[in-house]
Parts: structure tokens; C-alpha cells; sequence
């Protein structure tokens, strides 16, 4: 995999929101909250206290770790660690970390050249292998009568999926939904998450975002990848965030950025109205305007039918 881009983390515990597009330090936070009594809410246990907390003030973190350390690549990274700390500090009961790659790798190894365990405080206490986690079984996934995930994943009152801004060879674009293949356990089903292939991607895109619900997603474009993704692409800078808690409305912002048109996404036609929104039209957004982020992406010769008029 290229150096520039690590493997993302998402934590397991976290917030809530409408879209937002941030590119750059110009974009506009959310305004008007009673942060005092948010704070006092949050530390009495109220977990949609901390969802309001972290939808309140993503935006400004991130512009703040901008003006620090510039568009670099692992920005997104230095945004997590903030609000990690932020929840904790918050009386959060726990925060955790996980990582499932879709292929056969020593996830610490990565974590360790990716500088996780050096950036975020008491790394290895709070950092979980979700290849490798106890697992239990959620009855009814697609075609399957059951299919097994990491207890970790399951215990979670809400996944944040940190996903990068890819093009995917088989699915078009690789975004938040895609992301939580990363929950599939590889020890129990194999790499590249076998049994999610046999199944189909789409399907399996759309049955686990159906089944971790409970869920907000922040897709780092600030340097993304074209052409032969997900492993293959070469870099792509964009210098956007795009996230909120309707994931199927944030894949489809991300794929309007990257010049897709999310009409021709096959897992996005079936997420539609069925676990969110994708229509333009129905989607708040808030931050900058698509068209002035709007930066097409190299596709490959498979999905060039993909392009956003």
C-alpha cells in the first residue's frame, strides 16, 4: 500500500450530524449550542450529549489542527485524537479504536508505521485488532441466517466510520459504508473478507450499514486516491472533509466531489430512502458548495460510465 495512505482507524464510540463539507480553514462550524449544558449532560452519562458535542465542534477542531499543521495526510488522524481525548474527558465510559484490514497484515505493525501508538495516549489500552476480537453472531444478513462480527463492534452506542476518499475496482468508489467491511472478521472469514464477496459487494455494503446503524462517518479527502483503487490508485489531493451521520447522504456528497454521480453507484441505488438519503435536493448540507471542491477523480476504464455530468 502507499506510504500516503496509512490505515484509518475509526473509533467506536463517538457523535452525530447533518453532511458538512470543510475544505480548508475557511469552513464554517455549527452555531448556537448550549455547550455548558451539553457538557453537564455528557458528564451525567447522556450519550446524545456527547452525538450534539462532537457534531457541534468537528468542524472547528479540524480547522484549528489545519492552521497547525497544514493539508497533511494524516490530519484526519490528529482530528480523532482530539476528540478521543475530548470524550474521555468528558466522563465517557469508554472510547475504543479499531482496525480490521481487508488483507492478510500485522494490524499493530501498521498501526506502529502509521504513528497511532505514538500520537494517541495509552494507544495499545484502548487500540482493538477487530480480525481477531470474540465474536458473536447477528441473525439475518443478507442471504446468510447468520454471519458473526466483533464483540467490540456490537457493544459500541455508536460507530464512527473514518473512511479515505478511494476509488474501488469493484465498487466504483470506496467511502463510509464500505469502510465497515473492516468489521467483518478476517480470522473467521478469510482476506480479503471472502465470505462478503461470495455474498456481493453491494449487498454487503448495504446489509452492514443496516446492521451498525448506530453510526456517523467522516471520509478524509484531503489527499485521497484515483484511478486503480483501493490499494493500486495514485494520490489525490482534495483538501476536504465530508461528514454526517446519514451515511448513504455523505457516500453520495463524496462521490458528486469526486465527480461520480451516485445514481450509478450500485450499493448507493440500494441504500436509497431504504437506510438514507441520496438525492442532492433532499440532503442539508452544510460548508462549502460541491461545485467549488468538485475535483474529478481518474477512473478506471470499467466504471468511466460512473462520471457525474
Amino acid at each position: 500500500m502507499p506510504s500516503s495512505f496509512p490505515p484509518h482507524l475509526f473509533p467506536l464510540l463517538v457523535h452525530y450530524g447533518n453532511v458538512r463539507v470543510i475544505s480548508g480553514p475557511s469552513s464554517s462550524a455549527a452555531k448556537g449550542r448550549d455547550v455548558a449544558a451539553l457538557v453537564d449532560r455528557a458528564r451525567n452519562n447522556d450519550g446524545a450529549a456527547f452525538r450534539e458535542l462532537f457534531q457541534a465542534h468537528v468542524a472547528g477542531v479540524h480547522r484549528i489542527v489545519y492552521r497547525m499543521v497544514g493539508p497533511a495526510p494524516d490530519l484526519d488522524d490528529l482530528v480523532q485524537t482530539v476528540f478521543v481525548e475530548a470524550f474521555r474527558s468528558l466522563g465517557a465510559s469508554e472510547v475504543r479504536i479499531g482496525e480490521g484490514p481487508g488483507h492478510r497484515r500485522d494490524t499493530y505493525a501498521l498501526a506502529e508505521m502509521a504513528r497511532y501508538r505514538s500520537e494517541i495516549p495509552k494507544f495499545d489500552a484502548v487500540f482493538i485488532d477487530l480480525n481477531r476480537d470474540d465474536v458473536s453472531a447477528v441473525q439475518g444478513f443478507a442471504d446468510r441466517k447468520e454471519l458473526y462480527f466483533p464483540n467490540a463492534a456490537l457493544r459500541a452506542d455508536l460507530i464512527v466510520s473514518l473512511a479515505k476518499m478511494k476509488t474501488h475496482h469493484w465498487a466504483g468508489a470506496t467511502l463510509s459504508m464500505k469502510n465497515y467491511f473492516g468489521l467483518v472478521p478476517g480470522s473467521v472469514y478469510g482476506w480479503p473478507k471472502n465470505e462478503l464477496h461470495y455474498i456481493g459487494i453491494p449487498k454487503a455494503v448495504v446489509e452492514l450499514s443496516r446492521v451498525f446503524h448506530r453510526s456517523f462517518a467522516i471520509v478524509d479527502g484531503i489527499i485521497g486516491m484515483e484511478g486503480n483503487g483501493p490499494i493500486q490508485g495514485t494520490p489525490k489531493p482534495v483538501g476536504v472533509m465530508v461528514m454526517g451521520s446519514d451515511l448513504p447522504a455523505v457516500d453520495a456528497t463524496c462521490c458528486r466531489i469526486m465527480g461520480i454521480d451516485p445514481a450509478r453507484v450500485e450499493y448507493l441505488q440500494m441504500a436509497a430512502d431504504r437506510l438514507g438519503v441520496t438525492d442532492e435536493a433532499r440532503i442539508e448540507q452544510r460548508g462549502e458548495a460541491i461545485r467549488r471542491v468538485r475535483t474529478n477523480f481518474q477512473l478506471i476504464k470499467e466504471y468511466t460510465q460512473l462520471r457525474l455530468a
